[in-house]
């Protein structure tokens, strides 16, 4: 079982770079950052988490694609994750751009989550109704795999282009979001993978997304991997007898004198396992 991390970087967290490198000292693989490019002040949409007020990180969420550039150069092997990047509030062709630039200096060790918003306010100031975020995200995601690996990519709105640098490795995409017909049908037809939040529910899941990759000739997209996870040995055992290779255990959005005790708790458990 691989375990990597993932933790809210804000303008008042423990600096990104610092994180990624006492995760890899400490034989992680991946650290996944999540994205909000703003929280409107109406607050007109109640926290995902059910929270009574929205936890103030959200508020400070730094861009995940610079953040991850600092957590690349300062590691040599950390996966460099997205978790989640919302493609229906971003340009595609920047977007591809970004991603394919960071995998590219990084030496290949890019992975994009990717999400369709709960926010509805933050989601509609970025000219997509809530209602159109899956198929906009869809679209999105279409185009940047088209940038990725074509030399001429078309996709639905963009004229034949070029785009450059290509990625060093090709990116897997895994869709985070409730289990469903919904979701299991994107992961089918252009996903890699299901992101499940925290990871229960995976068992009886399992059957209805293994049925849809395998229905769009794609089994090898049934990959879970939970997210947001608060890792023990019982539940790390239980997701490794369901066939998940790798999980992805939350951290504290604080300084380093909040996150590091945590992080050390779960390397332990890292090598407790091994």
């Amino acid at each position: 079982m691989r375990l990597g991390v993932t933790m809210f970087a804000t303008d008042l967290a423990m600096p990104v770079q610092d994180l990624a490198a006492a995760a890899e000292e400490r034989g992680f693989d991946s650290l996944y950052l999540p994205e909000h490019t703003h929280i409107p002040v109406s607050r007109r949409t109640p926290p995902a988490g059910g929270q009574a007020e929205l936890p103030e990180e959200y508020k400070r969420t730094l861009d995940p694609l610079v953040a991850l550039s600092f957590a690349a150069a300062a590691t040599r092997r950390l996966r460099l994750g997205t978790g989640i990047l919302l493609a229906a509030q971003r340009d595609p062709i920047v977007t591809a751009k970004a991603l394919a630039t960071l995998d590219h200096l990084s030496g290949g060790r890019v992975v994009v989550g990717v999400g369709f918003g709960w926010n509805v306010e933050e989601i509609e100031n970025h000219g997509v109704p809530y209602g159109r975020r899956r198929a906009v995200a869809r679209r999105n995601v279409l185009a940047m795999r088209a940038f990725w690996r074509d030399e001429v990519a078309s996709a639905e709105g963009l004229e034949p282009s070029w785009s450059w640098p290509k990625p060093a490795h090709d990116l897997p995409v895994y869709l985070g979001g409730a289990a469903g017909p919904k979701l299991f049908a994107h992961i089918a037809e252009y996903g890699d993978g299901w992101l499940p939040i925290g990871g229960k529910g995976v068992k009886d899941a399992l059957p209805a997304l293994r049925e849809a990759c395998e229905k769009a000739g794609r089994p090898e997209a049934a990959r879970v991997i939970p997210f947001g996870t608060r890792p023990t040995r019982e539940k790390l055992d239980h997701l490794a007898g369901l066939g998940v290779e790798e999980a992805v255990a939350t951290l504290p959005s604080g300084p380093a004198d909040v996150v590091l005790p945590v992080l050390d708790e779960y390397a332990a458990l890292l090598e407790a396992m091994s």
